[in-house]
């Protein structure tokens, strides 16, 4: 067994000669400059180079160094022009009109004819929006449309969008990689392979992808974007990426200069790496660079409402888990302090809406109380429940389950592969599970979403099957206020009804940690842990 493992890892680390090999066999004259690829590793992999079905947080990171939208976020997740060089939202708030800049080109590609590439229009726009909502593509991210009456592209370089109901928050979700411009002669021509051959307009193009081993992108060498001084983004000549799936390898392959860049913190390294209080260690601080900051993350566990089990449909039970353990100290034993304790509900720290009054605290008695008094209603003698998780998140579970064992409830924790996990908590296979909510664009609505009845998983993110007409009433009503102190308001008291019936558990919000080598500089942080490499560079290295 351990040959073919060891194999296989040789087989990952061969990345930095994979991208050299790139670089070298093109006949570029600058081919020699294999200390500007960027590499790096993705343990929980990648499904799709197609951004209209980008749906994970790693395939947003590769697709937002393929392909470009209307608009963009800083690091401080401003909204800034992207293709749209400016817009204007009308008094009603319903349409926006984008101005777009006229020297933005797809990536090169034969299909295009004579010049290999052509200049980006409104008319792409149209049909990347249009093919966003296609019942027939069935793209996950087809949702962001939802309050979209119509679209269409005046011409050349002014498009129009006209929205059912004002939405202040439709702005940002352009922002997403959903909303990237593709090109329709390259996706009709692939039709479902387009996954596998992106061509957008990004500051770096698809070279290579064999799916669990490697993928390979290049400078885009035709990129619109400069940087304060004039200078043409990216500065890097390529990315190469391994999908190695054991963090502790990641992390053995980081620590040996084989990966520029670390973007987890797992508890198989974490205290080699950091002190107690999350620090890094000084045997590192001379080869290694830190960065931290908020995370637009909530972590949680959740529940299956429509669960013939009594446990998980017990309020009871529900409460006494969210009581029976000590989240500030599985904060500092399990992550080193990194994150913060969720004592307050669903809506993470830094969106107008969190509330830290309205979640729960460690009460360890009264979650004995309430096991027992679930007992004494229910006739179960023994109560039970099953927690499924990835095997990345099962020392939290342990710990939970270990805190629970004193208050008289059995935990039995499962471990599925990421994508096992994935579909069964979508089609209700599962009565508990680990999950994490990422912010896709910066309001609350985009949390309170998961609560919202018509939002019923499969076919929404409506796990829990939750309903309730109060919740689904406020949530209607917070599309018709623009004020943001009302709608944190209406924030407030949703995120409180789903947290009074204790449908989840939150755990923890999150905090984005990267770790880099010494020699590289310019990779930023952002709350929602999004991947921007058009400002990385590399020093060389003896």
């Amino acid at each position: 067994m351990i040959k073919p493992i060891l194999a296989q890892i040789t087989s990952y680390l061969s990345i930095g000669c994979i991208a050299f090999l790139v670089l070298s066999c093109t006949n570029d004259p600058n081919a020699n400059k294999d200390h500007l690829v960027f590499r790096y590793n993705e343990y929980a992999n990648i499904n799709t180079l197609d951004p209209a079905f980008s749906r994970t947080l790693q395939d947003n990171s590769v697709c937002n160094q393929l392909f470009n939208g209307l608009v963009q976020l800083d690091d401080e997740l401003n909204i800034l022009p992207c293709i749209a060089k400016n817009w204007s939202v009308s008094e009603n708030g319903l349409t926006y009109t984008f101005n777009l800049r006229n020297d933005v080109d797809f990536h090169k590609h034969e299909l295009f004819g004579k010049d290999s590439t052509r200049t980006v229009n409104a008319s792409d726009f149209e049909y990347s929006l249009n093919r966003l909502k296609n019942p027939k593509i069935a793209a996950p991210g087809s949702w962001v449309l939802n309050k979209v009456d119509d679209f269409k592209a005046v011409n050349d370089t002014i498009f129009e969008i006209n929205l059912t109901q004002p939405f202040p928050a439709f702005i940002g979700l352009l922002t997403m990689k959903y909303c990237s411009v593709v090109p329709k002669e390259i996706v009709e021509h692939y039709g479902s392979d387009f996954r596998a051959h992106p061509i957008g307009t990004g500051p770096f193009k698809f070279k290579r992808w064999e799916e669990n081993i490697k993928l390979v992108f290049r400078k885009n060498e035709n990129y619109f974007e400069i940087d304060e001084n004039g200078t043409q983004l990216p500065y890097l000549e390529a990315v190469a990426l391994t999908f190695l799936p054991d963090k502790q390898s990641e992390f053995l392959q980081f620590v040996q200069g084989n990966l520029d860049f670390l973007n987890s913190l797992d508890t198989s390294y974490k205290d080699e790496l950091l002190t107690a209080d999350g620090q890094l260690r000084n045997k590192y601080t001379k080869t290694i660079n830190m960065i931290r900051g908020p995370y637009l993350n909530t972590e949680y566990l959740g529940f299956y409402l429509d669960s013939d089990k009594p446990e998980i449909q017990s309020e009871l039970i529900r409460k006494a888990i969210n009581y029976g353990f000590d989240r500030k100290k599985m904060m500092v034993y399990l992550r080193n302090g990194i994150g913060n304790p969720a004592n307050g509900g669903f809506i993470p720290i830094g969106l107008p809406g969190y509330d830290e009054s309205i979640g729960f605290s460690y009460q360890p008695e009264k979650a004995k109380q309430l096991v027992e008094k679930f007992k004494k209603e229910s006739g179960i003698t023994k109560p039970e429940i099953t927690l499924v998780t990835t095997s990345n998140y099962l020392s939290f579970c342990e710990f939970i389950q270990r805190e629970l064992e004193k208050a008289g409830l059995t935990i039995n924790v499962d471990v599925m592969p990421e994508a096992t996990l994935r579909s069964g908590r979508s089609n209700g296979k599962v009565d508990m599970f680990r999950s994490s909510w990422i912010a896709d664009y910066l309001d609350a609505e985009n949390y309170l979403s998961i609560f919202y009845s018509k939002n019923f998983a499969p076919k929404g993110s409506n796990y829990f099957h939750y309903k309730s007409d109060r919740f689904d009433s406020l949530y209607n009503k917070a599309f018709t206020i623009t004020g943001i102190e009302k709608r944190k308001h209406l924030y407030k008291t949703m995120d409180s009804l789903a947290m009074d019936k204790a449908i989840m558990v939150p755990l923890y919000y999150d905090e984005v940690i990267r770790f880099t080598q010494k020699n590289v500089t310019g990779l930023g942080i952002n709350p929602i842990n999004l991947l921007d490499l058009r400002y990385v560079k590399k020093e060389k290295t003896n």
